[in-house]
């Protein structure tokens, strides 16, 4: 069925409960963050979840800090968007909620800082930061593909989560007592959700524009900045392949090592996951008005989960196999080499 087909009267397709916006995208009417949620993100939060005192550390920290000072110490040096500040980005920010048929408009703010960067954050109400960077460097579109992956963050109920990593982030540097050995593996397990949770958010922002190219050009800026006339998105595309495809294991050693404290993905690997998600299907389904709605069961969820914690455990026990198998023949060469 073609955009032509849907009715003129309420641009909503029968049956489907969705619709097209005035500019012919995509209205997804309800729509339920598992349309766009990784099978990683999922698998990475239900082992977090099982992680011994995750629940005292996250109970102690909110004690600690509370709902009012997080909001004050993210919003103090930003302003907020709205109506008769930004109001161009405000128009932008509330297509993009409208297209993902957000439950609110989250407050949306923009912060001086020349990283081109967003973020979403709070406890109990969530909001949005925009760094000033990527109004600079980004067209509307990809700014709104920003804003698409945010907004995807909060209706994934990533929020509480990422702001107890910025926390913990924060703090681990500073060296602040509450960071001790349990707290510290915490914020290893969520510190590898958190960038789990980057591949759901991109899907979302995708969804929010509906156009892959401009998704993977906004990627690829925030990776090397430049111009459109300066930089080449076939390239970088190809560029992550090789990335992805290389198979050497201390090239996949140095990807661990590079993560270990990071909190997104290689940017190269999240085209990647993304053109993946594009090629398989599941976008065009989701364009199609084939996707989850908010307040429908979701009986296959546990089989969903233990499927992508088997395939994630999987992954992590091939490089654990190589590591070791590494060190067995690095063993066996340093005695060859001392008998003679």
């Amino acid at each position: 069925m073609t955009d032509n087909d849907f009715s003129e009267s309420n641009g909503r397709e029968p049956g489907d409960g969705s619709g097209t916006g005035a500019d012919g995208k995509r209205i997804f009417t309800d729509i339920s963050s598992r349309a766009w949620e990784h099978p990683a993100d999922r698998a990475a939060l239900a082992a977090l979840r099982r992680l011994p005192l995750f629940d005292q550390v996250l109970r102690a920290l909110f004690g600690f800090f509370g709902e009012k000072p997080i909001r004050l110490a993210f919003q103090a040096n930003a302003v907020r968007v709205g109506p008769n500040q930004f109001p161009h980005l405000w128009e932008m920010y509330t297509d993009v909620c409208d297209t993902l048929d957000a439950p609110e408009r989250y407050p949306l703010f923009v912060s001086q800082n020349p990283v081109v960067n967003a973020g979403a954050y709070g406890m109990d109400k969530p909001f949005i930061i925009l760094n000033s960077g990527a109004l600079a460097l980004l067209k509307d579109r990809q700014v709104s593909f920003v804003m698409g992956h945010e907004v995807g963050h909060v209706m994934s109920d990533h929020v509480l989560y990422r702001t107890m990593t910025v926390l913990l982030t924060r703090l681990a540097t500073l060296g602040f007592p509450i960071v001790g050995l349990a707290a510290g593996a915490i914020l290893l397990g969520l510190l590898e959700w958190a960038r789990k949770s980057e591949l759901s958010a991109d899907r979302a922002g995708l969804l929010a524009i509906q156009d892959p190219d401009q998704a993977m050009s906004t990627m690829l800026k925030m990776a090397g900045g430049g111009s459109d006339e300066e930089t080449s998105l076939p390239e970088f595309i190809r560029q992550a392949e090789e990335y992805r495809e290389s198979g050497d294991l201390a090239d996949q050693i140095f990807k661990v090592l590079a993560l270990l404290m990071a909190t997104h993905p290689f940017t190269v690997l999240r085209v990647s996951e993304l053109r993946a998600w594009i090629e398989s299907g599941e976008y065009d389904r989701v364009l199609r008005g084939e996707y989850p709605r908010r307040g429908e069961p979701d009986p296959a969820y546990a089989e969903d989960l233990s499927e992508a914690a088997n395939a994630y455990r999987k992954g992590a026990k091939d490089v654990l196999g190589q590591m070791a198998g590494a060190a067995r023949r690095a063993g066996e060469t340093f005695w060859e080499n001392f008998r003679r």
